[in-house]
């Protein structure tokens, strides 16, 4: 399901030939800097894995493939979640 909703835009500033310089094109770069910063975003908990594809536009499934291509890990667990996913494995290991 696909929800439409406003969107607003950004300008970044960058060199003249920067995208070309990393053997990219101006739309390549664009779509890359939008992934990066959702990735970031989505890294740091500032967003969740479905809002951070929807900022990259991209599917969400899409997004969290490509999140290992950039070292960010598609499971974003805080310490405390991870200590609740150890205590209930070993319980159920008893």
């Amino acid at each position: 399901m696909t929800i439409n909703m406003p969107m607003q835009s950004s300008t970044i500033t960058y060199p003249q030939g920067f995208p070309q310089m990393m053997k990219m094109s101006d739309g390549e770069f664009v779509d890359e800097l939008r992934f990066l910063a959702s990735a970031k975003l989505y890294e740091i908990g500032r967003v969740t894995a479905g809002k951070a594809a929807q900022l990259a536009g991209m599917k969400r499934l899409d997004f969290l493939y490509r999140l290992g291509t950039v070292g960010v890990p598609a499971i974003n667990l805080q310490t405390e979640e991870v200590d609740a996913e150890i205590q209930a494995a070993r319980e159920l290991a008893k």
